[in-house]
């Protein structure tokens, strides 16, 4: 588990097939084989590590549902380790199982992300786009709208969306298991 509190940005520093590297500092100061880290929000799990590196297989399933597959190297990423059960919780509950990806629409401040399903949205609630905690400031019917502020926008890769650029989404687990206990 994840509070879409990003601790470093990072960058994919080189892909052999399904084997994704890695460039980063504080989040493999303590890391070891099979820790999970989150990469703009997708939870990999650590397969290797090197000196300021660490690697992760990204199997097809993960392609085919997030944005990981189209990172080149160099690519600026968010990261975050999970968090511990002594750690405060200053983001939201993040799972790090990217329900969909978005399309930019508006860029930072006020960053617009269309997606086709808004139904764990409301006004207020949380929702984490390339693995960011961030509160929900209007629902549409095809999109929202998050307001970024400019430490967010420096620290993550937020500030760097341009219209048209794809996002990972993930939606609040609360809202998931609501509409799954509610009757059909």
């Amino acid at each position: 588990m994840f509070t879409g509190l990003i601790e470093e940005l990072g960058s994919l520093a080189a892909r052999h097939r399904a084997r994704f590297t890695f460039a980063a500092e504080l989040v493999t100061t303590d890391a070891k084989i099979g820790d999970s880290i989150a990469v703009n929000g997708c939870c990999l799990t650590v397969v290797e590590l090197g000196a300021g590196t660490w690697a992760a297989d990204v199997v097809d399933e993960t392609l085919s549902r997030t944005t990981l597959g189209g990172l080149a190297a160099g690519d600026p990423v968010n990261l975050e380790r999970p968090v511990r059960l002594s750690d405060r919780l200053g983001g939201h509950v993040v799972q790090g199982h990217v329900d969909g990806v978005g399309e930019v629409v508006s860029p930072a401040p006020d960053l617009v992300v269309a997606t086709p399903d808004t139904r764990y949205l409301v006004e207020k609630g949380s929702v984490a786009v390339d693995g960011v905690s961030l509160t929900v400031a209007e629902v549409g019917e095809d999109r929202f709208r998050v307001a970024i502020i400019p430490h967010t926008a420096e620290v993550t890769t937020l500030g760097r969306l341009r219209a048209g650029d794809e996002v990972n989404v993930e939606f609040d687990i609360l809202a998931k298991y609501v509409e799954r206990l509610l009757p059909r």
